[in-house]
């Protein structure tokens, strides 16, 4: 049953992670056009929207206890971000880091750390 949810997972957040990959590289470029810029927010938008999409099917999928582990993760990751977010605009305010450097490593790193927590909570619960 585990196998087959990650694989299902992984089938739905393929296409999601090829989406992230483009709106990154469309995004890199400092001088952009305003077709540049159209094109980003368009595959930026599919992207957000896509991974809203993923989510929600991902939780639709599992069950009691599987919804609790990846709501009680996202709790403690978004906890996490906010606390660097905070830390990231005190660091801004006192001009030794910008803000726009620190942002997308923070949220990435949320992610991630969502992740592995979910990931890492439920192999050490079975």
């Amino acid at each position: 049953m585990t196998r087959t949810a990650r694989r299902a997972i992984f089938l739905d957040g393929l296409p999601v992670a090829t989406l992230g990959g483009i709106a990154l590289a469309l995004g890199s470029s400092p001088d952009q056009s305003a077709a540049q810029k159209a094109w980003w927010l368009g595959i930026s938008g599919a992207f957000t929207l896509a991974v809203a999409w993923v989510l929600l099917r991902a939780f639709r999928r599992a069950d009691e206890y599987q919804r609790k582990i990846q709501l009680e993760s996202m709790a403690i990751a978004f906890a996490a971000v906010m606390v660097g977010l905070q830390i990231a605009a005190l660091l801004d305010a006192a001009d030794i880091v910008q803000l726009r450097q620190l942002v997308q490593a923070i949220t990435i790193g949320g992610v991630a750390m969502w992740l592995l927590i979910a990931d890492l909570r439920t192999r050490l619960r079975r």
